[in-house]
C-alpha cells in the first residue's frame, strides 16, 4: 500500500545517534511542523537530526495551505515527524504562534524601585491587553538603555547636559494567552512527550539568527500565512508588529489569478519567485503586489519607530519560508536603505561539510526549531 505521507515530509536527515545531552526544537506553524535536535559534543552544539512535516494533508488540503487543526490531529503529525526524522529524545522546546501573544512597550520612571516593577508592570499592561488580565500569562523585560553620544547630551548652545540623557526605563511586555499555553499542553501530553518550556516563536528566531549585532536590526520573518517584523536592539526585541500576508497568500493569488491548483501555483512559486516565469510572465507581477504591500507596511513600521526612538536600521535580515523566494532579496535592496541578507542559523551549528550547501538552502525555515534547541541546550 502506498504511503499517504510520502508526499507530506519536505526534508529529513538523520546525522547520528543517541540521546545524550541533546535538545529537541519544535516549532508547529500553521502549514508545517518542524523539528531540530542538537547535541553537545567536545562544548560544541552539532547538528543530531532535522526534519519537516505539512499540515496541509492532514487537513485533506494542498501541501503549504494554512491550516487550523484540532490537537488530536497536530499531535499525529508531531508524533509522525519526531519518528521519520529520528528523535530519541522524549523532552523538547515548542514555539508559541505570536498571534497568541500580544508584545509591547511600556515606559516607566527611570528611579523606580526594581521590588515595584512586576506590579507596576501589571497594571500598566492592563491598557494594552484587549482581554481580562486573568486570561493570560505576563513576562517583561528591562531594556537596556542606549548609550548617549555626546552630540545627543547637548542643548542648543552646545553646554553637555548629562543629567538630560536618561529619563525612561522601557520594559518589554509580552502577555501569551493561557488557553494558547493550554493546547499546547495538550499536544505535547497526547504525544507523550515531556515540554522543556515554551516560547513565543520570534525570540527563537531572534536567537538563531543575531551574532553580536548591537546597532538596530529589522528581523523579517516571512511565514505561511503572516510576516512578522522585530526590530531587535542588543539583542532585545524593541518593537514588533504583524502583517497578515504570508506565503500562503502568495500562491493563492497565483491560483486564483492564472486559474491553476493550489498544488501547481506553489510550485511554480519556488521555481521562478520574482524573476518571472518565460511562458507565464504575469507571474511575478501577481508575486510582486503582494511583497510590495509587505514592503510598504514594513517602511511604515521603520519610520514610526525612527520617529520615536530616533535610530534607523542598519540591516534587515530575512527568515521564514517565504524569505526563500528568488528574488526577494534585489526587490528588498530596492525598498530598504540598509544591509540585506538571509539569515543562516545552521551556521551556529556543526553539521558535516556535505550538507553546507543544503542547510544553507533549508536553514530560514528551520530558525524556529533550532533556536528552541539552542536554548534548551544552554
Amino acid at each position: 500500500m502506498d504511503n499517504p505521507l510520502k508526499k507530506v515530509f519536505s526534508y529529513f536527515s538523520k546525522l547520528g545517534g543517541g540521546a545524550g545531552d541533546s535538545a529537541v526544537g519544535i516549532d508547529i506553524g500553521s502549514s508545517a511542523i518542524k523539528v531540530v535536535e542538537i547535541k553537545r559534543k567536545g562544548g560544541k552544539a552539532i547538528l543530531e537530526t532535522y526534519g519537516a512535516i505539512a499540515l496541509g494533508p492532514y487537513d485533506s488540503l494542498d501541501v503549504g495551505r494554512v491550516t487550523n487543526l484540532p490537537v488530536e490531529k497536530i499531535a499525529e503529525a508531531v508524533k509522525e515527524v519526531l519518528k521519520q526524522s529520528g528523535v530519541v529524545n522524549t523532552s523538547g522546546a515548542y514555539s508559541i504562534p505570536v498571534q497568541s501573544s500580544l508584545i509591547f512597550t511600556i515606559e516607566l520612571p527611570a528611579q523606580v524601585d526594581d521590588g515595584k516593577i512586576s506590579e507596576i508592570v501589571s497594571t500598566e499592561a492592563r491598557k494594552y491587553i484587549p482581554v481580562p488580565i486573568t486570561e493570560v500569562s505576563l513576562d517583561y523585560f528591562i531594556l537596556p538603555q542606549k548609550e548617549s553620544s555626546f552630540e545627543e547630551m547637548a542643548n542648543a548652545s552646545g553646554i553637555p547636559q548629562k543629567e538630560q540623557a536618561v529619563e525612561k526605563t522601557n520594559v518589554l511586555v509580552v502577555a501569551t494567552q493561557n488557553n494558547a499555553i493550554s493546547k499546547y499542553r495538550s499536544i505535547v501530553s497526547l504525544c507523550s512527550l515531556i515540554a522543556s518550556f515554551f516560547e513565543i516563536e520570534i525570540f527563537s528566531s531572534i536567537r538563531a539568527n543575531f551574532e553580536h549585532e548591537l546597532s538596530p536590526v529589522l528581523l523579517m520573518d516571512l511565514g505561511a500565512s503572516r510576516t512578522k517584523l522585530s526590530i531587535v536592539e542588543f539583542g532585545m526585541v524593541k518593537n514588533h508588529h504583524t502583517i497578515d500576508k504570508g506565503g500562503a497568500d502568495i500562491t493563492d493569488s497565483i491560483s486564483k489569478s492564472l486559474g491553476i491548483p493550489f498544488s501547481e501555483a506553489e510550485r511554480m512559486k519556488k521555481e521562478f519567485g520574482l524573476f518571472g516565469n518565460p511562458v507565464e510572465k504575469s507571474l511575478s507581477e501577481i508575486i510582486k503586489i503582494h511583497t510590495d504591500y509587505i514592503f510598504s507596511e514594513t517602511n511604515n513600521v521603520l519610520l514610526e519607530y525612527e520617529k520615536r526612538y530616533g535610530r534607523t536600521i542598519s540591516k534587515v535580515i530575512f527568515t521564514g519560508g517565504g524569505s526563500l523566494l528568488k528574488g526577494l532579496l534585489e526587490v528588498a535592496s530596492n525598498n530598504f536603505r540598509a544591509e540585506i541578507e538571509i539569515g543562516h542559523p545552521f551556521s551556529k551549528v556543526g553539521a558535516p561539510a556535505f550538507l553546507e550547501k543544503v542547510l544553507d538552502a533549508i536553514g530560514p525555515e528551520f530558525a524556529v526549531a533550532l533556536g528552541l534547541a539552542l536554548r534548551k541546550l544552554q
